[in-house]
């Protein structure tokens, strides 16, 4: 059986980790270079660093930041939020980035998707969806950009076979709804996406404590859990959601 990936976010403004709920009221927690730091020492599959208003600003990603993350971890680094173009991609994984997160570009041009994968290979590209309820939807599910702000006419569950079919390696499935409450992972968004496609799906959104890591593998079926309040803020580590997850009979590295 394949091993489930714990992955922890960094949402990144002015250059420090922030943290919201449901993309709002963000408050300063820390610097992103130390956190990614501690958290690679704890046993962290994976990080993903987004910064969170390089496309409401319409600037360019802060490379100097992902270079310095890049310096203090060894394991897969995931970047998203300013990514433009083929040459933005280019310049987040030359600064020491495995993959390339797209999530409003990719709604806006749909086309990135197939450039990034040919030029760097499906592996290197994630998309972000970041969804909401909507019951005008066929899956009962939309798609928001601009970091939560824009509703877009596009269907969650289509939306998740259109990236695929495009050539993405991965998608990061973002609840907006479950973002920051700590309530859980929304499982029946989660269950359905995962259901559907053939990538891995990174469920997202909604963590609070380490249970609903193996709810959202066990009944949400997905590949990876993004996790980042429950370890900025609540006083839990890697390792220790990872001795739960091991001792449920979830496969994790530990």
């Amino acid at each position: 059986m394949l091993q489930k990936r714990v992955i922890v976010c960094l949402d990144v403004k002015d250059g420090r980790t922030t943290k919201g709920v449901k993309f709002k009221n963000n408050i300063d927690i820390g610097d992103p270079v130390l956190m990614a730091e501690l958290y690679y020492k704890q046993g962290v599959d994976e990080l993903v660093f987004y910064d969170i208003t390089a496309s409401s600003e319409k600037r360019g990603i802060m490379i100097d930041v992902v270079r310095e993350v890049a310096r203090k971890i060894f394991i897969p680094f995931s970047v998203g939020g300013g990514i433009g173009s083929l040459e933005d991609m280019k310049k987040v994984i030359m600064a020491g980035a495995e993959k390339v997160s797209v999530n409003s570009l990719a709604v806006k041009n749909p086309s990135i998707i197939a450039e990034g994968a040919r030029y760097f290979g499906s592996q290197c590209i994630v998309v972000g969806m970041d969804v909401k309820k909507d019951s005008s939807k066929e899956s009962g599910y939309g798609i928001v950009i601009n970091g939560g702000r824009t509703p877009v006419d596009l269907d969650a569950l289509q939306w998740a076979l259109q990236v695929q079919e495009l050539g993405a390696g991965e998608i990061v499935l973002n609840s907006i709804d479950a973002d920051g409450t700590k309530n859980g992972y929304e499982l029946n968004l989660t269950r359905m996406i995962s259901g559907s496609v053939k990538i891995p799906v990174v469920a997202s959104g909604g963590a609070g404590k380490p249970e609903h890591l193996v709810d959202v593998f066990r009944e949400g079926m997905a590949d990876a859990a993004l996790i980042a309040s429950m370890v900025h803020l609540d006083g839990f580590t890697v390792s220790e959601i990872k001795k739960l997850l091991d001792t449920e009979k979830i496969p994790v590295r530990l």
